[in-house]
């Protein structure tokens, strides 16, 4: 800790993006699941994901020209792939980029995708000083890594720290798997989410987990109970790659999903997205596992293990799910005129795989990102967009 810094209470007012915060014994860990719904979904993944701070970030006036933020943050590593790099915190000053950096230290987590073994290793919190600020009243924006666990334990700076009451930007309140969730994007600021946001002016609510867009329940029940001007949900990958359901569970979940939303938000505009293009799950059913030939190279890559003949039984393909996602928004759109429905091959397809190939055949790489939420912006939150049209 520099000496002339003082504390900032971590108060939930500081926060954007976050769904609740709770207070631990070293801090408080920010959570976008509340505590009813870990409670109810206990899975080790989901409750990972949710834990990882994608789309939330602190807000705030100061005219402080040293910020400092101590954590203790949960990294994850997989046996047999390369190494991740530390997570990225990036300062925002008055709208513009101004610097990013790491915090050393807390825990690794490794995970065996083969056999789902865990192991933790032991750490400390660690310390990242933001110096050389205007000394001016600014609005600061410190956004959190979307991709490793961050209990925070202090944030201090060297002048008074104030709330910035949230105003009247638009809330855009966005569900989906990995993709979401900002797998491959290199900063917090660089997920396709946060692009769009970005770009349209919105303040983001990312609900993206990593392996869980699984038709929960609690998420949408999460959902209808945020705030929320606009509301998005993509949807399929990991229904298929995780081989959880057949056609006939699908669209009856896919019904009681967006029934539960509505109970909240019953004319608030609605978009359901399909997944974007992934050549190994289009016409192949799940379950997908990392292919054993890639594990230990500097390129993992997925694979698609299910049997095609069986989608004539139910099961499920990314070809199956756009058709089906199609119908669902088509059959509601007779009694839900907010209701809306993007395919996600217009967010990246075949053109776009020639380009920028899934570089694990699964997710995109940062590039793509951008891509996607540039392209998300136009088509749905700027005015004239998709989420702008009422009935």
């Amino acid at each position: 800790m520099t000496d002339h810094l003082q504390d900032v209470p971590l108060d939930a007012s500081l926060f954007r993006g976050v769904v609740e915060v709770e207070h631990t014994a070293r801090g408080v860990q920010p959570h976008r699941l509340p505590a009813w719904a870990r409670r109810q979904l206990p899975d080790p993944r989901l409750l990972m994901a949710q834990a990882q701070p994608s789309g939330v970030r602190f807000v705030f006036r100061t005219a402080a020209t040293t910020i400092e933020v101590e954590a203790f943050p949960t990294r994850v590593a997989y046996v047999g792939a390369p190494p991740r790099p530390l997570g990225v915190y990036e300062l925002i000053v008055d709208g513009v980029p101004t610097a990013r950096g790491s915090v050393d230290g807390g825990v690794v987590l490794t995970i065996d995708m083969t056999t789902g073994g865990r192991d933790v290793s032991a750490g400390e919190p660690g310390t990242l000083t933001f110096g050389g600020l205007p000394g001016t009243d600014k609005t600061v924006e410190l956004w959190l890594p979307h991709n490793e666990m961050t209990e925070l334990v202090a944030l201090r700076a060297d002048a008074p720290v104030s709330a910035v009451p949230a105003g009247d930007r638009p809330v855009w309140l966005h569900h989906g798997s990995s993709i979401s969730h900002g797998s491959n994007a290199l900063t917090p600021t660089g997920t396709w989410p946060a692009i769009a946001s970005a770009a349209a002016g919105v303040d983001l609510i990312n609900l993206g987990f990593s392996g869980s867009a699984l038709l929960d329940p609690a998420t949408a029940r999460t959902m209808r109970d945020l705030r929320a001007d606009v509301i998005s949900v993509k949807m399929g990958i990991n229904l298929v790659n995780a081989d959880l359901m057949r056609l006939r569970g699908f669209t009856a979940a896919m019904h009681g999903f967006l029934d539960t939303i509505r109970d909240g938000h019953p004319d608030t505009p609605l978009l359901l997205i399909s997944p974007i293009l992934c050549p190994i799950h289009e016409d192949t059913p799940g379950p997908g596992r990392p292919d054993p030939a890639t594990l230990g190279t500097d390129a993992v890559k997925f694979m698609a293990v299910g049997d095609p003949a069986d989608v004539a039984w139910g099961k499920l393909t990314l070809r199956v799910i756009r058709e089906q996602m199609r119908q669902i928004v088509e059959a509601r759109r007779q009694d839900d005129p907010n209701l809306h429905y993007l395919d996600g091959s217009e967010l990246y397809g075949e053109d776009d795989a020639v380009v920028h190939p899934l570089p694990d055949a699964l997710h995109p790489d940062a590039e793509t990102h951008v891509l996607m939420g540039e392209r998300f912006a136009k088509l749905a939150l700027i005015p004239g967009g998709l989420l702008s049209r009422r009935g």
